[in-house]
C-alpha cells in the first residue's frame, strides 16, 4: 500500500487551507473556494456509494449546505477540512440509506484493486474468489463497506480514515483488521457464498 494516497495533503497545502476555511467563516462568499475545490471530491464519494446521478446530486448540495451554515463551528485540529466535509457526507449517505431503507451499493468499475483486498484478508487470489468477494461485501455493513472502500479502492492512509470516520488512528487499523477477518471468513464460507 503506497504511504501517500491522492487524497493526501502536506502540512503547508492543510495550513493554507485553514486560512481559506477562517476567510470562509468571516465571510460566506468565500466559502465558494472550498467549494470549488471540493464539490467533485464529494459528488464522486457520494456517487460511488449511491449511483444513482440525481440523489448523489441531491446529497452532495446537502452535505455542502450543511458544511455552510455549521462553518462558524468548525475548529481546525491539524487535518485537511475534506476530512470534514467526507465526514458529513458519510453522515448524510447512511441518513440516506435508513430514510429510503435502500443497501448501499458497491460500484464494481471503480472497484480497483480488489486482488489486494482478497490477498490482505489473507486469502489467495482466484476469479472464484473475486467473485464471492463481491458478493459478500453486500452483505457487510456501511461502515464496514466504507473502511474497505477507502482504505482500498480510494487508496487513503489510516489516518485520513480516522479523520473521517471521527475515530483514532489505531481504531481505523483495528476496524479494517476485523473487516478483513470478516471477509475472509465470508469468502470461504463455501456453502453461503457459493457462485
Amino acid at each position: 500500500m503506497p504511504e501517500h494516497s491522492p487524497y493526501h495533503m502536506e502540512r503547508v497545502e492543510i495550513e493554507r487551507e485553514w486560512e481559506e476555511v477562517k476567510a470562509a467563516q468571516e465571510n460566506n462568499a468565500k466559502f465558494r473556494v472550498l467549494y470549488d475545490r471540493y464539490y467533485e471530491r464529494i459528488f464522486r464519494f457520494v456517487y460511488q456509494r449511491i449511483e444513482e446521478m440525481q440523489a448523489a446530486a441531491d446529497i452532495t448540495s446537502q452535505v455542502f449546505f450543511k458544511a455552510m451554515i455549521n462553518l462558524k463551528d468548525y475548529t481546525f485540529k491539524g487535518t485537511p477540512f475534506s476530512a470534514w466535509l467526507f465526514r458529513i457526507a458519510s453522515n448524510e449517505l447512511n441518513m440516506e440509506f435508513r430514510r429510503n431503507k435502500v443497501n448501499r451499493s458497491v460500484n464494481i468499475e471503480s472497484i480497483g484493486d480488489i486482488q489486494s483486498v482478497i490477498e490482505d484478508a489473507g486469502e489467495e487470489y482466484s476469479e472464484e474468489k473475486m467473485g464471492k468477494l463481491i458478493k459478500v461485501l453486500a452483505e457487510l455493513k456501511e461502515d464496514e463497506v466504507s473502511l474497505i472502500e477507502m482504505r482500498f479502492f480510494e487508496k487513503r492512509s489510516f489516518r485520513e480514515i480516522s479523520n473521517i470516520m471521527a475515530i483514532s488512528e489505531n481504531n481505523a487499523k483495528v476496524k479494517v483488521h476485523r473487516v478483513l477477518k470478516k471477509l475472509a471468513r465470508l469468502i470461504s464460507n463455501n456453502n453461503a457464498y457459493t457462485l
